[in-house]
C-alpha cells in the first residue's frame, strides 16, 4: 500500500514538472514574440502589436489590456493571462487599427454601400420613393357556405293520429309556403269539430234568448271551440269551411309553413304519428350563412356590418355581396384564428351549403406614408431600408414599419415623403453592408464584393469611374494554410498589359465570433514587385478557416482597383 502511494506521488510530481516547463516555454515564446513585434514595428505579425513610436511623447491613452497569445481575453487592468501567465499588453487608443484587437460586436451593424452604375445594373437595383397613399387593407380567407339557422322550419302535429295521404314524399323536394304536406285523421280533431258544430247550433238557438247571460254563454262556448282547433294548427280557413258546410271533416290537411326544401321527412301513409315526431324539416335557402376564419393579426380590421364579397369556382367571374353579421367572442386555441359569420342573399340558389368560396373583406386605412413592401429588410431584430443618399450611394436606415396593403408597407418612423429607397436587390446590398461594417477597419473600398475577381469601384473620396486594372490573386500553397504563405498578385490594365510600379496590399480578415469567444482577426502584407506586373509577398495566417481577402492596388497615391474574395485556409 505504501509503495503504491509513493508511485502516485512520483507521477503527480512529474506531471507538475512537465506542466511547469510547458507554460514557462509558452510564456517565453510569447514574450519573445512581443519583443520581435516591437523591434520590427509589427508590420507582418498576426495580431500586429505596434510599439510606441520613438518620436511619440506624452502619456498615451490605454483602452484595455489583452493577452497577445489569445486576444479574445481582455482586461481593464494590467497583469498576466490566467492560462499562460504571459504579461498582458496594452491596447492604445492611437494605435493603428491592425494593432488593436477588436472587441466582439454587441450586435450586427451596417455600413453605407457605394455602387457604380454598371454594378447596379448587374445586380438589378431599382428604387422607389416614400409617399402618402390612400391604403385599403384586403383580408382574404376561405369561406364555407351553410344554411341560415333562422330560416329552418320543423313540422310537428299537436295531437296524435294517423297519416292518410302524403303529398311531399321525398327529401329535398321544393315546397312553397301553404303547399299541402299530408292529411291526418285524429279522433281528437274529429270530436272537437263536432263540438264546434254543436256550439254553433247552441249559439243560433240561444242567441235570441231574453236572458243576456245565456246569449253571452253560447258565444263564449263557440269561441273556445274555435280557439282549441286553432291551437292544434287548424287554419282559420279550415274552421270557416267546417262552419259553412256543417260537416265534420274526417281528415285535416297540414300545410308547409315556409318556402324551401325538405331536408328531413318522417311521415309515411297509414302510419301513426305523435306530437313528439318531427314530421318534416324545411330549410329556406334564399339567404345563407358563410363562415370564415380570420388570422389573429387581422382581427382589428373586422367589424359587424362590414361589406364582404365572395367568389366561387362554380361561377367564375361572378362576385357575390354580403355583410358580416356575427364575430365569435373567442379564438380557436389550435389554429389561433377567429371565426366570423356573414349573411349572403341567395335568391337564385347558386350558393349551396358546404360549398367553399374565396372571401374578401376590405378595410379603408386612410392616407399613410408608404414605400413598396419589397424595400423593407426585416431581420427579426430590426427593420431597415436602404436610402439613396446620392447617385450610387446607399445608406441603411432603421425604420418602424406598420401595416402591409396593396403592395406597399406603412412607415411609421424613420422616413420622410420624397426620400428614395432601394426596392430590389436590397438583400444583396444588405449583405454587403453587414460585411463592410464587420470589416470596417479595413481598406475594403466601397464596391460590391467581387466573387468573380473583377475590380470594384474606388473608395469613398476617390474620383468615380471605371476601375483601371484587372487583378488576379493566388497563393502558395493553394489554398493557403495556417502559417506562412507566399502571395502573388498579377495586375494588368484593361488591354491586358502589365502594370508596373504599383503599390499592392493584401489583407486577410475574419469577423469576430462572440459565441466562440473569438475576437476579429486580421493579417496584412504589402507585396513587392517580382516581375513585370507581378507582385510577391509573405503573410502568416494564425488559424485555418474562412478568410475574407481584399487586394488593393494604388499607384502614385491614386486608386487603381481592388478585389475581394473568400478563401478557406487549411490546417
Amino acid at each position: 500500500m505504501k509503495s503504491f502511494a509513493k508511485f502516485i506521488g512520483v507521477v503527480l510530481l512529474l506531471a507538475l514538472l512537465v506542466a511547469g516547463v510547458y507554460y514557462a516555454d509558452l510564456g517565453k515564446r510569447g514574450i519573445q514574440r512581443i519583443v520581435s513585434a516591437v523591434r520590427s514595428g509589427g508590420a507582418h505579425e498576426t495580431h500586429g502589436v505596434t510599439a510606441p513610436s520613438a518620436s511619440s511623447t506624452g502619456e498615451r491613452k490605454i483602452l484595455y489590456w489583452y493577452d497577445p497569445m489569445r486576444p479574445s481575453y481582455q482586461s481593464d487592468k494590467p497583469g498576466a493571462a490566467p492560462d499562460s501567465g504571459v504579461p498582458l499588453v496594452p491596447a492604445y487608443a492611437d494605435a493603428a487599427p491592425s494593432a488593436v484587437p477588436d472587441r466582439p460586436p454587441e450586435a450586427t451593424s451596417y455600413a453605407p454601400v457605394q455602387l457604380s452604375p454598371a454594378q447596379q445594373h448587374l445586380i438589378g437595383v431599382t428604387t422607389g420613393r416614400a409617399e402618402y397613399r390612400a391604403l385599403e387593407k384586403i383580408i382574404r380567407a376561405v369561406g364555407r357556405v351553410d344554411v341560415d339557422e333562422t330560416r329552418i322550419a320543423h313540422v310537428h302535429i299537436k295531437t296524435s293520429g294517423w297519416a292518410e295521404e302524403v303529398f311531399v314524399d321525398y327529401t329535398f323536394q321544393h315546397v312553397k309556403q301553404g303547399d299541402p304536406l299530408f292529411t291526418i285523421y285524429s279522433p281528437d280533431l274529429v270530436s272537437t269539430q263536432e263540438e264546434l258544430l254543436l256550439a254553433l247550433k247552441a249559439r243560433d238557438y240561444l242567441g235570441s234568448s231574453p236572458f243576456p247571460n245565456v246569449s253571452r254563454g253560447s258565444d263564449s262556448l263557440l269561441e273556445a271551440t274555435r280557439r282549441r282547433l286553432s291551437l292544434w294548427d287548424v287554419s282559420p280557413a279550415q274552421i270557416e269551411e267546417i262552419e259553412r258546410t256543417g260537416q265534420v271533416q274526417r281528415t285535416l290537411t297540414i300545410y308547409s309553413p315556409i318556402t324551401g326544401h325538405v331536408t328531413q321527412r318522417n311521415v309515411f301513409p297509414k302510419t301513426f304519428v305523435t306530437p313528439e315526431t318531427e314530421l318534416y324539416t324545411i330549410v329556406d335557402h334564399s339567404q345563407v350563412w358563410m363562415y370564415a376564419n380570420i388570422y389573429e393579426s387581422e382581427i382589428g380590421l373586422v367589424e359587424l356590418g362590414q361589406h364582404a364579397i365572395a367568389t366561387t369556382e362554380a361561377y367564375p367571374g361572378q362576385v357575390l355581396q354580403g355583410r358580416v353579421s356575427y364575430i365569435w367572442p373567442h379564438l380557436d386555441h389550435e389554429t389561433r384564428t377567429l371565426k366570423i359569420r356573414m349573411d349572403f342573399p341567395n335568391a337564385d340558389l347558386k350558393l349551396k351549403p358546404e360549398m367553399y368560396t374565396q372571401v374578401e373583406l376590405k378595410k379603408p386605412l386612410g392616407r399613410r406614408l408608404v414605400v413598396p413592401d419589397s424595400a423593407l429588410v426585416d431581420t427579426g431584430a430590426r427593420q431597415l431600408v436602404f436610402v439613396v443618399q446620392a447617385p450610387g450611394s446607399f445608406v441603411p436606415r432603421d425604420v418602424r414599419a406598420g401595416v402591409r396593403a396593396d403592395g406597399y408597407i406603412e412607415i411609421q418612423q424613420g422616413l420622410k415623403a420624397g426620400e428614395a429607397v432601394v426596392t430590389s436587390a436590397n438583400f444583396l446590398i444588405d449583405s454587403e453592408s453587414q460585411l463592410r461594417a464587420a470589416l470596417g477597419s479595413m481598406p475594403m473600398g466601397t464596391g460590391v464584393t467581387e466573387m468573380a475577381g473583377r475590380p470594384s469601384a474606388p473608395p469613398s473620396g476617390e474620383s468615380p469611374g471605371r476601375a483601371e486594372v484587372q487583378i488576379q490573386f493566388r497563393s502558395e500553397p493553394t489554398p493557403p494554410r495556417a502559417g506562412r504563405n507566399n502571395l502573388f498578385v498579377t495586375v494588368t490594365d484593361t488591354a491586358g498589359k502589365p502594370v508596373p510600379n504599383a503599390s499592392v496590399k493584401v489583407v486577410f480578415s475574419m469577423p469576430a465570433m462572440p459565441a466562440m469567444g473569438m475576437a476579429a482577426r486580421r493579417s496584412e502584407a504589402t507585396l513587392n514587385p517580382a516581375e513585370a506586373g507581378v507582385y510577391r509577398g509573405e503573410l502568416a495566417l494564425p488559424s485555418p478557416g474562412s478568410w475574407q481577402v481584399t487586394v488593393t492596388v494604388e499607384r502614385g497615391g491614386a486608386f487603381l482597383g481592388s478585389q475581394q474574395l473568400t478563401v478557406t485556409a487549411q490546417p
